[in-house]
């Protein structure tokens, strides 16, 4: 199945990148262990997540998420306005491209927040958990009826305060190849009168070149991607904290998801010009030809 809420990336095996340096076996398994022991680390954790407020609760949650990372020998890298931070009462609409399971770990690690996710996602091991002990809004794409209501919440949610991550590509991409950003999610900031925050995410190697190992790309298993995942040394994950679009900046959704993309683009050095909408010229009425001149009668 494929539409609008459900689209497919052409990427696959053929877009991962060749020659990223690999660590032995018995790290990767040492790993996954200290996975597993940041997830254990968070059920244990809950009840205070569930009691505390403020900054308490965020520096516990981001934590989380950190300790994540790090169980997988990624170095998150912040760029651009690391003042990016909630402001207590205000909303917005978090938007990124999207290229791996990584992506929320590392939005969550630069600041905690909501998410709208696929309902897939609330079953998954690991990330699963956590996405759901966030407060996230799920989004059943095979249920196309279902959508205004969530449309409805995400906007209610943004007007309530809350920060909320969305990935409008709609599905993953390699990270070298990109796919558009879908303009309905945007709907929802403008309903909601909230700004949209733009993040640009990027998969170095310890020395610098762009990788797309971590990519969850094609029909592969999620643990088939934590295994790759696992297995790389050196990984950085850059994010680049893109300036925020403010609420009436653009006229409608299509416009807005326009700017937001041409930012994500222009932050990872790809300059992309934002679409104008051509406009109407006046219709003006058509100008009569001179009468002819009379002449004298004879």
């Amino acid at each position: 199945m494929s539409h609008a809420w459900m689209p497919k990336s052409p990427c696959g095996d053929g877009c991962l990148t060749e020659g990223a340096p690999t660590v032995a076996f018995p790290r990767r398994v040492l790993r996954f262990t200290a996975a597993i022991g940041v997830i254990f680390g968070a059920f244990l954790a809950a009840p205070l997540v569930l009691v505390l407020r403020g900054m308490p609760r965020e520096r516990l949650v981001r934590l989380l998420f950190v300790g994540i990372l790090r169980s997988f020998g990624v170095r998150l890298r912040v760029l651009g306005d690391e003042r990016f931070r909630a402001v207590p009462g205000r909303g917005a609409l978090v938007v990124n491209n999207h290229i791996s399971w990584l992506d929320i770990i590392a939005v969550n690690a630069v600041q905690p927040m909501r998410a709208l996710a696929k309902k897939e996602v609330g079953t998954w091991p690991v990330l699963g958990l956590l996405v759901r002990r966030g407060g996230s809004i799920f989004l059943d794409r095979e249920n196309l009826r279902s959508l205004p209501a969530t449309m409805d919440e995400l906007a209610a949610a943004m007007r309530g305060g809350s920060l909320v991550s969305v990935t409008p590509e709609g599905t993953t991409w390699c990270g070298l190849g990109s796919g558009r950003f879908r303009p309905a999610t945007f709907q929802a900031a403008i309903d909601g009168g909230v700004p949209v925050r733009p993040l640009a995410l990027r998969f170095r190697l310890a020395d610098g070149r762009e990788t797309t190992q971590p990519a969850f790309i094609g029909p592969e298993s999620l643990i088939a991607s934590l295994r790759r995942v696992a297995a790389l040394r050196g990984l950085v994950l850059e994010v680049h904290v893109c300036p925020e679009i403010a609420p009436g900046r653009a006229s409608d959704r299509r416009e807005l998801a326009a700017l937001a993309e041409s930012a994500v683009q222009a932050a990872l050095g790809r300059v992309q010009i934002p679409a104008q909408r051509r406009r109407r010229r006046p219709i003006s009425a058509p100008i009569a030809p001179p009468a002819p001149a009379r002449t004298p009668a004879g």
